[in-house]
């Protein structure tokens, strides 16, 4: 039947793209690596180092990741063709849509799992942590602020990953002035790192009694989490520490001791608190862990060659500095500036639906460095 030979040619065409990726994911080195380590697992003396032993093992535990998740997308290929084809045999017309769907499906995770090669910087395989600041717009701008973390939560939870609220404060009237989300999962932060910037709102502002469309920004900084592998020369001295009661609702025990902390490291001015935690310990840990962060994201991004050299300069979040602008009025859009992709859902977007921005970025990147 044509319909179907139509569909089984277009399924062909992606065998090419299936090979490509499986040659840039170094699939056979992989599995390599993989005996290679597991050999190394059974030697005697591995165990002596607990956290020597510990890398090795979430080394294995990535790579088997990345080669079953391969391995299910050929899979996919193979079982989409086998239906087609057994359709197409018994001229069976009604098992048409559900042929069409496993095709549609094949190549959604085939384009998915094409981007992810893209993630190839030192820190793009790590977790993220996003830092969220109201700008120019007084309440509204806090409410926008509040959305915007509720948008990046929704994104957090459509991808499986984990999203935990490290530090807020919370605005005069509504919303957040400022907010510390930390998402953890694999690649997290090769995705972020697109969001990283101002944030535009257009709407008619639920706070003026006149209904009078208001323009506000919200800023969001990215940055990758370091783990203790990771190198930072940090001088204690360096590092002021102070210490307040939890705000907002974070149960009794929370609130009643100053267990809350925030750094400032003194030389560039970063400062990063914590407040979620049950112990001042374990705020501080957390604390300094986003320092190590911020300090070493930015001098990456500046290639400088020392902590000293950092500044804490922070672009102005007002008009102008804007990388996507979300108009829900007069009509509903939003917009990269950068890529000039858009998407007039508005409600999907800020319901997490941010793929088609972050996939177009990571092209523009690809092609820009191509």
């Amino acid at each position: 039947m044509l319909q179907y030979e139509e569909l089984r040619l277009r399924l062909l065409g992606y065998r090419e793209k299936l090979n490509e990726l499986r040659e840039a994911l170094g699939l056979e080195a992989m599995r390599e690596e993989i005996a290679r380590r597991e050999a190394e697992c059974a030697r005697d003396g591995f165990w002596d180092d607990p956290k020597e032993s510990q890398v090795v093992l979430q080394r294995i535990s990535k790579l088997k990741g990345k080669c079953e998740s391969y391995e299910k997308l050929a899979g996919q290929f193979e079982d989409a063709l086998t239906m087609i084809e057994l359709a197409n045999e018994e001229e069976d017309e009604g098992l048409y849509e559900e042929c069409l769907g496993g095709v549609d499906t094949f190549s959604a995770a085939l384009d998915a799992m094409t981007l992810s090669t893209l993630l190839s910087g030192e820190y793009d395989a790590n977790s993220a942590i996003l830092a969220f600041h109201a700008g120019a717009g007084g309440t509204e701008a806090q409410d926008w602020n509040e959305m915007l973390v509720r948008m990046y939560t929704r994104w957090s939870e459509r991808h499986g990953f984990k999203c935990s609220l490290v530090d807020f404060l919370d605005g005069e009237e509504a919303g957040l002035k400022s907010a510390v989300l930390t998402i953890e999962g694999e690649n997290a932060y090769g995705y972020l790192k697109s969001e990283n910037g101002v944030h535009r709102l257009v709407r008619c502002s639920p706070f003026d009694s006149s209904g009078r469309r208001h323009t506000s920004f919200a800023s969001l900084e990215v940055m990758p989490e370091i783990d203790d592998n990771v190198a930072v020369d940090i001088n204690p001295d360096d590092i002021k520490m102070d210490v307040y009661r939890a705000s907002g609702a974070g149960g009794q025990k929370v609130n009643k001791t100053s267990s809350a902390v925030r750094l400032t490291h003194i030389p560039t001015g970063i400062v990063t608190s914590c407040q979620v935690e049950r112990s001042q310990h374990q705020n501080r840990e957390v604390a300094l862990r986003m320092l190590k962060s911020k300090l070493l994201e930015i001098k990456e991004r500046e290639h400088l060659d020392k902590i000293d050299d950092i500044k804490g300069v922070q672009m102005e979040i007002a008009w102008g500095s804007q990388i996507r602008s979300y108009v829900f009025m007069p009509y509903q859009l939003a917009k990269d500036h950068r890529t000039n992709y858009e998407n007039g859902n508005i409600p999907a977007v800020m319901d997490g639906d941010l793929d088609g921005f972050i996939n177009a970025y990571l092209k523009m990147q690809a092609n820009a460095n191509a």
